[in-house]
């Protein structure tokens, strides 16, 4: 999780409810689309708070990389103290805003949410630290529950989301929402680029994968014999950290790699 170290400024005053200049935010979306570093990116994602009229804002998305297996990253425009609390208290476990994202792709009020009773140190917390009242937007994916994110805009006033300003905000909110995942999905690939080592030959056996495509078959496209191909596969299940290769495609489509 990430929120920029300069923003002191800005926590711990509560803003003046003012209407929303939610029209403003389309301006940002195309540099928030080529953010060159997550700073960047937080930092835009700051000011597309700020022009909504918000106090803080929170995205964060969600890739389940098998059963029991759920990588989670957040970009921040929030108290840091907020995303303390999530990491130490495992909040990821009791989120209602990412269960909401989860069970629907409609934006809603925090008011509007059910609140299960394991969740509701979580909502306590953070009505504390900038999310009195909020907007919870799904950032839905063709993948279902297998890859989803969600952006909450929070607001230290109670009521500030309930104002004539809502509709075009929860439009705009919308939009702002999909590019952040984008960018986020963007990060993630590279970082797992890295991480992995994997090669672009390597990709290409798991477009194989994907395509249904059997070891012999891979092995005349190539040109080289099936064991072959077998011990390839094993090597890029070892960079990938899967136990069996149709498992590393889906985790290579999970992250846009094929």
């Amino acid at each position: 999780m990430t929120s920029l170290p300069d923003t002191a400024d800005l926590l711990g005053q509560q803003t003046l409810l003012r209407p929303a200049h939610s029209l403003g935010v389309l301006h940002l979306l195309p540099d928030i689309t080529k953010a060159a570093s997550e700073q960047a990116a937080v930092g835009l994602f700051w000011r597309a708070v700020r022009t909504l009229g918000a106090d803080a804002g929170v995205f964060v998305s969600a890739i389940k990389e098998e059963a029991a297996r759920m990588s989670i990253r957040s970009l921040l425009a929030c108290d840091p103290r907020w995303a303390h609390q999530y990491s130490n208290a495992d909040w990821h476990d009791h989120d209602p805003w990412l269960r909401h994202a989860l069970d629907s792709q409609t934006p809603i009020r925090g008011e509007e949410l059910y609140v299960r009773p394991a969740e509701r140190e979580f909502i306590e917390r953070s009505t504390t630290l900038g999310f009195a009242s909020t907007v919870i937007v799904p950032a839905p994916t063709c993948f279902g529950g297998a890859r989803f994110g969600v952006l909450v805009l929070g607001s230290n006033h109670a009521d500030c989301f309930s104002n004539a300003d809502y509709d075009m905000l929860r439009i705009v909110a919308r939009a702002l929402a999909m590019e952040l995942h984008e960018w986020l999905l963007r990060a993630l690939r590279e970082d797992l680029l890295e991480r992995s080592g994997i090669t672009l030959d390597e990709i290409g056996l798991l477009r194989h994968e994907a395509a249904g495509h059997t070891s012999k078959m891979i092995a005349a496209d190539l040109g080289i014999k099936p064991r072959a191909v077998d011990y390839r596969f094993q090597r890029v299940c070892a960079k990938l950290n899967t136990p069996d290769r149709r498992t590393a495609m889906r985790i290579a489509r999970l992250y846009g790699l094929i």
